[in-house]
């Protein structure tokens, strides 16, 4: 079998974890969780014997940084495909799939900006979807919950397969918290974290069944582009024909030879300052800071700083970020209404 090819995402914007992330330098450009950035870190998580070097398919105006931080961990992408507008999710690994030098190669699709604690168990559930993905099988990954999410989209897990491997029975959309307390009951149910394994061609046949507009667009704007070394331009006006939709309404929700593999692997989409707070290290009174704090009697608080100094008295429960000229402070718990303030500072 081929060697899996890596296609990395790092299309996003980077809102929701302002005044430190910004459409510049995107939280996955960021050193948020260790000392790598998270694109180092989930380049490093598909390196190996079994591994081709990476496609990554990126916002044109950070092609500098990508390409900085992939060498400064030796990773050598074979393909940078600079998009050049955001097409959400579908056109983008299509770009990739025809970029794949070998249509019969399984492309391992990874965001950018995740966290996958236990790399072990992802790499084990990689191994027990190839059998399927080798025999045209689209494959997710269903990541096990541990809370009644409604932020996330859910996968209702069906008849076994494979070991390890089952029928996907439905996709179900971002839900109320009833119906998440209730997924979360049944024991049947996992979090769809936008992982995906599949070949190259079995994916281009799905899409051009299901979206042959869409393949159509994608298609033209590469015939159309330019390539300079590694680095792949798609021809502007023709990827913008391409409708802006995400891989599970494009193809996964519509395809018929869908798996998940369900795991348990640490997995965290750090979708908010909140969020980051819960996966980080705290001190005994439930801390997190980054960068310069000075805290006393302070409880409960993620505090981080790139630059200006933080001093706290008598707090708790509260996120202060201080980046450049901004800071941001506010009460733990409503850190997705960051969003909000974007939309109030714009206007």
């Amino acid at each position: 079998m081929s060697l899996i090819v890596p296609v990395i995402l790092s299309g996003g914007s980077g809102t929701r974890l302002w005044p430190m992330s910004t459409p510049e330098r995107p939280k996955q450009m960021l050193a948020l969780t260790a000392e790598q950035t998270m694109l180092q870190l989930t380049a490093a998580r598909a390196v190996g014997e079994r591994f081709d070097a990476p496609i990554v398919v990126a916002n044109a105006r950070h092609t500098e940084l990508i390409e900085d931080q992939l060498a400064a961990i030796g990773v050598r992408p074979q393909a940078l495909i600079l998009e050049p507008v955001g097409r959400n999710t579908a056109p983008a690994i299509a770009l990739a799939a025809l970029a794949a030098p070998d249509p019969s190669a399984p492309l391992l699709v990874m965001p950018s900006d995740h966290v996958i604690g236990d790399v072990a168990a992802f790499q084990q559930a990689i191994e027990a979807a190839l059998p399927l993905v080798e025999d045209g099988w689209l494959v997710t990954f269903g990541i096990t919950p541990d809370a009644p999410e409604t932020g996330y989209g859910y996968i209702k897990v069906g008849a076994p397969i494979a070991s390890g491997v089952h029928r996907v029975d439905r996709f179900v959309e971002k839900p109320p918290r009833d119906v998440a307390e209730a997924m979360l009951a049944s024991g049947d149910h996992a979090w769809n974290g936008g992982i995906f394994l599949f070949r190259a061609d079995a994916f281009l046949d799905a899409l051009a069944q299901h979206e042959p507009t869409m393949l159509d667009a994608v298609r033209r704007s590469l015939a159309q582009g330019d390539r300079s070394g590694s680095r792949l331009h798609p021809a502007a006006a023709a990827f913008a024909e391409a409708p802006s939709e995400s891989i599970d309404y494009a193809v996964m929700e519509k395809a018929d030879r869908v798996a998940v593999v369900p795991v348990a692997m640490g997995w965290n989409d750090v979708g908010s300052w909140d969020a980051l707070h819960a996966i980080s290290q705290a001190d005994d009174a439930g801390n997190a800071f980054g960068g310069e704090v000075i805290a006393v009697d302070t409880a409960n608080c993620l505090a981080r700083s790139d630059g200006a100094r933080i001093a706290m008295v008598g707090v708790s429960d509260l996120i202060v970020v201080a980046s450049g000229n901004d800071i941001l402070i506010l009460p733990r718990g409503r850190s997705q209404e960051v969003k909000k303030l974007l939309e109030a500072m714009k206007g």
